[in-house]
């Protein structure tokens, strides 16, 4: 009799044990379906908003883009091709008051070869030769968030007023310079046979891509000055676009090689530089 007590004493405890394992996976369930949203849901949810976002579409031009591409040179005094570093912030200022979007190199060569743009209201600021001074106006590009393209004389970064590489490589790891080509002796390209002129170009975009890690896609001509036979060159190197001294708003009708830039001169007033980059792109 005993041992009959016992087997259904057993029987009952493991019945006991199945009915509550059942009911605690059931719980589980209902508790893993009417859950609030986690921490980790809410970033999943960030996550795909995040994705959705895209940059702003760039607007598509009815009429060929005018792009002011300024010159400037020395940030420091003493001539016409230095631009003090008052007048320099100042004008850097406007550009950021007005909403001016100062264009990367990429973005120029965007702009300009598709006849798009990020925003009716842009700049492309190019200083040439890669004085050592030209790191002044950093403070500012960092603060308003602005840009700039240096065209950097590759066989100068030896020269104490000229910016080293290891300069170079610190500036541009700040995110608002570019470095562009402006050949490796800064000589006067109409001087030179083809092949001197192709060891310019070519050694200079090498020394640049190798040295700074990027493909250098932009050239500047010393003193602004080619020929036919230096496009040829220049495109054949892998250039996309070549800058001179020319006055002017510059157009790809001038030719990729061959584009305008507006040179800020010294001295002049607030009003005087919005007068000399008022363009109205349509």
């Amino acid at each position: 009799m005993r041992r009959k007590w016992w087997l259904l004493g057993g029987c009952i405890a493991l019945l006991a044990v199945i009915i509550g394992t059942v009911t605690l996976t059931q719980m589980r369930r209902t508790n893993v379906r009417t859950a609030p949203a986690t921490d980790n849901d809410v970033v999943q949810d960030d996550v795909s908003a995040t994705e959705v976002k895209t940059t702003k579409a760039w607007v598509k031009l009815k009429h060929p883009l005018k792009l002011p591409i300024l010159m400037y040179h020395s940030i420091s005094s003493g001539n016409q091709l230095r631009v003090p570093k008052k007048q320099a912030v100042a004008e850097l200022t406007y550009l950021k008051r007005h909403h001016y979007q100062t264009l990367t190199t990429a973005q120029a060569i965007r702009a300009l070869t598709t006849n798009t743009v990020p925003q009716k209201k842009v700049v492309w600021i190019t200083l040439d030769d890669a004085y050592l001074d030209n790191r002044k106006l950093l403070p500012t590009l960092k603060k308003y968030q602005q840009h700039v393209t240096i065209n950097a004389i590759t066989g100068f970064t030896h020269k104490s007023n000229h910016l080293s590489l290891a300069q170079m490589r610190a500036m541009k790891a700040t995110g608002r310079v570019d470095f562009a080509s402006h050949t490796v002796q800064h000589l006067d390209l109409n001087a030179l046979t083809a092949a001197q002129q192709k060891q310019e170009l070519v050694a200079s975009k090498q020394w640049l891509d190798t040295n700074l890690k990027q493909n250098t896609q932009m050239l500047c001509y010393p003193a602004g000055r080619a020929n036919k036979t230096t496009h040829k060159l220049a495109k054949k190197a892998g250039y996309k676009l070549a800058l001179t001294t020319q006055e002017g708003f510059a157009k790809l009708s001038e030719g990729r090689y061959n584009l305008s830039r507006l040179r800020v001169e010294p001295g002049i007033s607030t009003a005087t530089f919005a007068d000399l980059i008022a363009v109205t792109n349509s």
